[in-house]
């Protein structure tokens, strides 16, 4: 992997990741950009002990452009794009429109493919390694942000799930702070761990799902399985066989089997609902151990916590989607339509050919 960092017109970094070593990226961003303004809060609530982000400057950003105006295509003659160069293998850059900027965290925006009409599942084995491998590296390099205590690698594909521009692309967000989420499973852990005279949780839970009828595909490496409570319709949480605490600890081996793995994953979530059927709206969400102090997690330390990824589609039979209603949005007690045993059922189904 070659890496190439630059700066776009308005200051903002970009960076080049590129499968060939001898790959020149000296191409200069030529749009008369002003300097990004942002408006970005974060801001806690005393109630819930969480914490919101206020950006209003969102308001502004692009919205469902069509396609010979992709902002996230390259940039071809006098078209020109948030990437300078006419061509890429993947790119990294500052979010124009960043949820979180400043002493509030940093957001960016990772495109995994030039080709905009293609999907992660089309991208081939060396291709999906290279776009882990960019994952892996801002992991990195947000982690040494002072105003950093969490990294958040995800990607949100169809419009059914707000995407807002159909190149194929995730993002990610440096937190300031532990996300709710993730510090419940923390509470957990160190509950666990306190009542069982030193034992991990997320090991148990494994262990478990091996063990049952809910397991999806299964490598040597990788282990992919609907969960026992699952909140989606089809959800399916893939983990590492050998705990480790976020995407830089992964060995080779796990990093080579992982394209493998995650590619027919993607390949029978767009075979869910038949054919016929528009490709099947996602969230694939990494979950990874915060880089910040975890003193008010008793007895526990980063390395208690397991990287996993969870993946899941709000679509919940052909035709028809889940909505996050009064008892989910309200009290955030989740109502599953489909039983797991069932969804993972569904998903060796269609395991390809």
């Amino acid at each position: 992997m070659k890496k190439t960092s630059t700066r776009l017109a308005d200051g903002r970094e970009l960076i080049y990741y590129d499968q060939r070593d001898d790959s020149v990226r000296d191409a200069v961003d030529r749009r008369p950009l002003d300097p990004t303004v942002t408006t970005s809060e974060v801001r806690r609530d005393p109630l819930l002990g969480d914490s919101i982000a206020v950006a209003s400057h969102r308001q502004g950003r692009i919205y469902h452009p069509p396609a010979d105006e992709c902002p996230l295509c390259p940039s071809q003659g006098d078209r020109l794009s948030e990437i300078p160069d006419s061509s890429y293998d993947v790119v990294v850059f500052e979010n124009r429109f960043p949820s979180l900027a400043g002493d509030s965290g940093r957001c960016e925006v990772v495109c995994f493919t030039s080709d905009h009409n293609a999907s992660f599942a089309d991208l081939t084995e060396e291709q999906a390694r290279l776009v882990l491998d960019a994952w892996t590296d801002r992991t990195s390099e947000l982690s040494h942000l002072p105003s950093v205590e969490q990294v958040f690698c995800f990607e949100n594909r169809g419009a059914e799930i707000g995407v807002t521009l159909g190149h194929p692309h995730g993002q990610i967000y440096a937190y300031p702070f532990t996300t709710p989420r993730t510090a419940l499973m923390l509470r957990s852990v160190a509950a666990h761990k306190e009542a069982t005279g030193g034992q991990n949780l997320f090991d148990a839970v494994l262990e478990r799902e091996l063990a049952d009828e809910r397991v999806v595909l299964e490598g040597e490496h990788w282990v992919a399985f609907v969960p026992y409570a699952a909140h989606w319709p089809y959800e399916v949480h893939l983990y590492p066989k050998r705990r480790v605490p976020d995407l830089l600890a992964l060995d080779e081996e796990a990093r080579t089997e992982f394209p493998q793995v995650y590619l027919e994953l993607l390949r029978r979530f767009d075979r869910i609902f038949g054919e016929g059927e528009p490709p099947t709206p996602y969230i694939a969400a990494w979950h990874q151990a915060p880089f910040g102090a975890l003193e008010e997690f008793e007895g526990v330390n980063r390395d208690d916590f397991a990287l996993h990824l969870e993946l899941f589609t709000i679509r919940r039979t052909s035709g028809k989607l889940k909505f996050l209603a009064g008892s989910e949005s309200g009290m955030n007690v989740f109502i599953n339509d489909v039983p797991p045993e069932s969804a993972a059922r569904r998903l060796r189904e269609v395991a390809s050919s």
